[in-house]
């Protein structure tokens, strides 16, 4: 009777400690980015915060959609992307859907407005950034100045 009690105090004991969240397992925050196609701006803002955020060690992890999105990404953005490092073969833009909106931590669109979904955080809009299929090198440099932004932001609010 006591060994039956003894290991079911030890099974109970291993069953709660592994299933207890570490602080470093935590869910991530997510970053919503929305851009028309889903297919050029919000991927490469996705991109490189994901990047950042693993560097700095930030608990954020960024999504994209489109409100409109295209089959593909842009032949600017992959071979853009894929330049700069990332591996993007089975990247696919998606419709922006109101879970993803209601999941957000913090969302940012690109010169496009959102479905009309009640969410409990507002937008922040970063219009007017460069066309990539003009010039994908000064459209993610315009791109990575305000995902730099984001991310000092958030390290500092995280602090």
């Amino acid at each position: 009777m006591i060994r039956t009690a003894i290991t079911s105090f030890l099974f109970l004991s291993a069953f709660f400690s592994c299933s207890q969240k570490k602080p470093s397992e935590e869910q991530k925050q997510t970053v919503l980015f929305v851009c028309t196609h889903g297919a050029a701006r919000s991927p490469i803002a996705a991109a490189y915060f994901n990047k950042l955020a693993k560097q700095d060690g930030l608990n954020y992890e960024a999504i994209f959609r489109g409100t409109e999105p295209d089959e593909v990404l842009t032949d600017g953005t992959v071979s853009g992307l894929s330049a700069d490092g990332f591996d993007v073969n089975q990247w696919k833009p998606q419709l922006v859907s109101k879970d993803d909106m209601r999941a957000a931590d913090k969302i940012v669109t690109f010169d496009c407005s959102l479905p009309d979904f009640e969410v409990s955080v507002q937008a922040e809009q970063w219009n007017g950034t460069p066309s990539i299929s003009k010039d994908y090198n000064i459209a993610r440099n315009a791109i990575l100045a305000e995902v730099n932004k984001l991310v000092i932001k958030l390290k500092k609010d995280t602090n």
